[in-house]
């Protein structure tokens, strides 16, 4: 199978989308060359820097028979659109009663690593999942990022799709004929039995990472990716969770009221799950700090194989 970039798989996936459907409009303030060369500036749009006005330009479309795709690049500049997003764009199809369905795909670069300080390096997605309305995605490979780009631009709902600046460059197996990913089901990336790691985006290399060395002492690691935030596939996690009794969740997004704490107590809470814990689930999230810019002290407040690899060894030292 042919191996391609996280990049080029997101592009592939917009191109063949817009292929099969001929009022799929993308707008951005920078836009993908390819797309535009194919598919013409009519429906391929550079647009002034205001995320409000083409998020808003967006809902408009979507609600006239269009299928919308915003990139609004970086995650925080979808803060000035958060009205849009938030306060329309979320609630228009229950206001309307469902009469009314808005096919809608934005997207976002989320993520630490890569030294660009704190307005352009966080991870805001638990923001988003306290907003009912909006469904959530969070591809971490290649494979990923196209199958689940290409349901989300099938999707009358709208989808925010938070993808890792860091992610881009790197190479995955991607299959050259058609597929798509559902919403809602995880992707157990290696299979284990002592405990469960759920690793959201960039994090599930650190994890396979550690999985690998922890596999040489004896330790087996099951790496779960949602893959998808809402919905979250709780049935994969608990069912790994009730197998191995332990539960470690890696997120590079800050620890308070996030996706990690989502995941924990949705395992702590259910009665016949808790029972089978061998010892305390763990989080091993980012600080709750503005990113630096320093690269050392960046390092120092996002999670690491080292901080992963304590996590797992705790959870295991208590029977």
């Amino acid at each position: 199978m042919r191996e391609i970039t996280y990049a080029q798989a997101s592009t592939e996936a917009l191109q063949e989308e817009f292929r099969r459907n001929a009022k799929a409009v993308h707008m951005s303030t920078d836009i993908p060359i390819e797309l535009q060369e194919e598919f013409g500036e009519e429906r391929v749009r550079r647009t002034p820097i205001s995320e409000s006005a083409f998020v808003g330009a967006s809902i408009g479309l979507a609600g006239s028979g269009f299928t919308a795709v915003a990139d609004i690049r970086m995650a925080t500049f979808g803060f000035v659109a958060m009205d849009q997003m938030v306060n329309q764009m979320a609630k228009i199809t229950y206001m309307f009663g469902g009469q009314a369905k808005f096919p809608i795909l934005l997207r976002m670069a989320i993520g630490a690593g890569i030294s660009m300080a704190a307005q352009h390096s966080i991870s805001p997605y638990s923001m988003y999942m306290n907003v009912p309305g909006l469904k959530i995605i969070l591809p971490s490979t290649a494979y990923d990022v196209k199958g689940l780009l290409k349901t989300a631009v099938r999707d009358p709902n709208p989808v925010i799709s938070f993808e890792h600046s860091a992610l881009a460059p790197v190479k995955g197996k991607v299959p050259e004929e058609e597929y798509t990913i559902p919403f809602g089901k995880a992707d157990i990336k290696r299979g284990g039995e002592d405990v469960t790691v759920v690793a959201l985006s960039k994090m599930v290399y650190e994890a396979l990472a550690v999985a690998d060395e922890m596999e040489r002492q004896g330790i087996s690691c099951e790496v779960i990716d949602p893959r998808t935030l809402v919905p979250l596939d709780r049935d994969t996690i608990k069912n790994s969770v009730s197998r191995t009794g332990r539960l470690v969740v890696v997120d590079e997004a800050c620890q308070t009221c996030g996706a990690a704490a989502e995941i924990l107590s949705m395992v702590v809470e259910d009665d016949g799950l808790f029972s089978k814990l061998k010892a305390s689930p763990k989080r091993v999230c980012g600080l709750d700090v503005p990113i630096p810019y320093s690269p050392p002290m960046e390092r120092y407040v996002i999670p690491d194989q080292k901080k992963i690899r304590a996590a797992i060894s705790k959870v295991m030292q208590k029977e």
